[in-house]
């Protein structure tokens, strides 16, 4: 038997003030990480703002959303070596829509296009 990745069990919490600097750091601003990970669970910002209080785990976060977005699988490229739509496992597959969202933001793609509006 196979045992988990340790992001799973690791706090979204924890991990979220990462993302954050990331775009900070790229002149992005955290209004709009939070819009990409409301985009992409359908979490409100008081949701997303009670699971980063009761430090969810990344599985339970995921598997907890409100509405995954139908759009995320628009979601295509690299992510820390592996394409993201050649994941299997689908929580760490989201995991990877999320982090490669991130980096689009910090490389100043326009949010429309990391939303994949009008598709």
């Amino acid at each position: 038997m196979q045992s988990k990745h340790r992001i799973y069990t690791t706090s979204f919490a924890s991990v979220y003030p990462l993302y954050i600097a990331k775009a900070e750091r790229k002149g992005r601003h955290k209004a709009e990480v939070d819009a990409i990970i409301c985009w992409l669970t359908g979490y409100s910002l008081a949701e997303l703002a009670a699971q980063l209080e009761s430090q969810t785990d990344f599985e339970t976060f995921f598997r907890e959303a409100p509405r995954l977005n139908p759009c995320r699988s628009l979601i295509k490229g690299v992510v820390c070596g592996v394409r993201v739509e050649e994941i299997r496992e689908s929580t760490m597959r989201e995991i990877r829509y999320l982090d490669k969202l991130v980096d689009e933001l910090a490389k100043g793609k326009p949010m429309e296009k990391i939303l994949r509006a009008g598709k």
